[in-house]
């Protein structure tokens, strides 16, 4: 019997990789969740949980932490200018670590025994989703299947495509 796993989920080519992957090859109940910091406009969260459905997540949640993460993140990078190499703003980092406590929190809420994120092995947003994941919900198991299986973009289209979903 599958159970069932929490999918940090942005509806792009990796995140949808994800939810055939653990589905089809980990036999997972995959439910999705897009974390909203302000970024998407009401079209775009439809979209996405449109296309989260359509790839077979048994559900889709969308957490609002806007307001949280101005409160907790934004506003002292804001007020302190907070630039890497004075010139990349901190605010994008910053954002996965707002995003990752948020997806864990849920996770708790909910009962999710594993949760997936679709980052890469090449930047540091595996590292801080993985480092909340493991602080905050110790016992669960974390996947990440495009870090683990490091397929090419080419191959990640190839599965969806015989799966008939294109991209």
């Amino acid at each position: 019997m599958s159970h069932k796993i929490l999918l940090a989920f942005s509806g792009g080519l990796d995140t949808s990789f994800c939810v055939r992957y653990l589905q089809k090859e980990k036999g997972f109940e995959v439910h999705t969740a897009t974390v909203q910091t302000g970024g998407f406009s009401a079209e775009e969260l439809a979209a996405i949980e449109a296309q989260a459905y359509k790839l077979g997540s048994a559900s889709h949640s969308t957490l609002d932490c806007t307001h949280d993460y101005y409160q907790r993140v934004i506003r002292f990078l804001v007020f302190g200018n907070v630039l890497r190499h004075q010139t990349y703003p901190l605010s994008v980092s910053a954002e996965r670590m707002s995003q990752a406590l948020a997806l864990a929190e849920h996770a708790q809420k909910h009962g999710f025994t594993a949760l997936a994120h679709g980052s890469t092995g090449a930047g540091n947003d595996q590292v801080r989703f993985d480092l909340v994941f493991q602080a905050l919900l110790p016992q669960a198991e974390i996947h990440t299947p495009i870090r683990e299986l490091r397929l090419s973009r080419a191959e990640e289209v190839a599965y969806l495509a015989a799966d008939g979903i294109h991209f």
